[in-house]
């Protein structure tokens, strides 16, 4: 339900984008939230202390920045598209807001500096390798929006056709929790669908870095052809996991004796678990070695 106060948030992003020419692009993933409640809601689900370092992908005009800076010690703000960043430096200078650190920057390109929690309505087009970036860096949770659709898959259930690399990827580093959907009417330019907000929560070391490397490896092989079976599937992507020839691994494959192995070998990829697919990459590894 849109509050009587949400048009006076309409009304502040309209007015700003007027004042300095600007035409949005939602190609470029420039949908700005115009729901005051929902932008309080987000806020508020970061459950932000004064010692909070908050990073924030994709600022834009500061519609969350802003309101995260009067709760946070400080706000790293990235946004890539320098006349936007200008606004967003000339907005909290009227503000006097003066803890928010402005990095105009390519966020899939730049290392972040420490932070505690990441709150943002992400760039859609870059959804999926922003969430694998977050997953190299300690923070404590995360609040982010994305389309509804991608965040469906984010908890996709074994079997399910929300089952995906990013579903399986995100099992064991961190617990997703859906908080809210979000209309396409809370938007300005308004995207095709609903968006959804969540909420990552890191788990503590359920798999090892070197294991997790090969599980990301294996994991990113299989899904390329998630309704295939694991051996056609692994032939079939072979390259992301090594240089290994054609031919050499069939080879290699038809000589498992390990039944096992060879069961997960016939089963098709979408049915495997998270902690089979872990075992599949552990105990075929070595096959993929040049």
């Amino acid at each position: 339900m849109i509050s009587e106060n949400s048009p006076s948030l309409s009304k502040t992003t309209k007015d700003i984008l007027n004042k300095y020419g600007i035409k949005l692009n939602k190609n470029l993933g420039q949908n700005y939230l115009i729901d005051k409640n929902k932008r309080d809601q987000i806020v508020n689900f970061g459950n932000i202390s004064n010692d909070d370092v908050i990073l924030e992908i994709g600022a834009g005009i500061g519609t969350l920045t802003i309101e995260i800076a009067k709760k946070a010690k400080k706000v790293i703000a990235i946004e890539q598209d320098p006349k936007i960043c200008e606004i967003l430096a000339n907005r909290l200078k009227e503000e006097k807001i003066s803890n928010v650190e402005l990095i105009n920057d390519d966020a899939l390109k730049v290392d972040f500096p420490k932070f505690t929690k990441i709150i943002s309505n992400l760039p859609y087009q870059i959804s999926s390798p922003i969430t694998f970036k977050f997953l190299d860096y300690d923070f404590d949770l995360a609040v982010l929006m994305y389309q509804k659709e991608f965040a469906d898959r984010m908890n996709g259930e074994v079997a399910s056709k929300n089952y995906s690399r990013l579903s399986a990827m995100l099992y064991f580093r961190c617990d997703v929790e859906k908080l809210t959907d979000v209309s396409q009417e809370s938007f300005i330019p308004k995207p095709q669908i609903d968006s959804t907000v969540v909420k990552l929560t890191p788990k503590e070391n359920q798999i090892s870095p070197d294991d997790f490397k090969v599980y990301s490896k294996f994991t990113k092989a299989l899904f390329q052809h998630r309704n295939k079976k694991i051996r056609n599937a692994l032939i079939d992507s072979r390259h992301i996991i090594s240089n290994i020839d054609k031919k050499e691994l069939k080879k290699r494959l038809n000589a498992i004796e390990d039944e096992i192995l060879n069961d997960y070998l016939s089963k098709r990829v979408i049915v495997l678990t998270p902690e089979e697919i872990l075992e599949v990459s552990k105990g075929l590894n070595p096959i993929f070695e040049e």
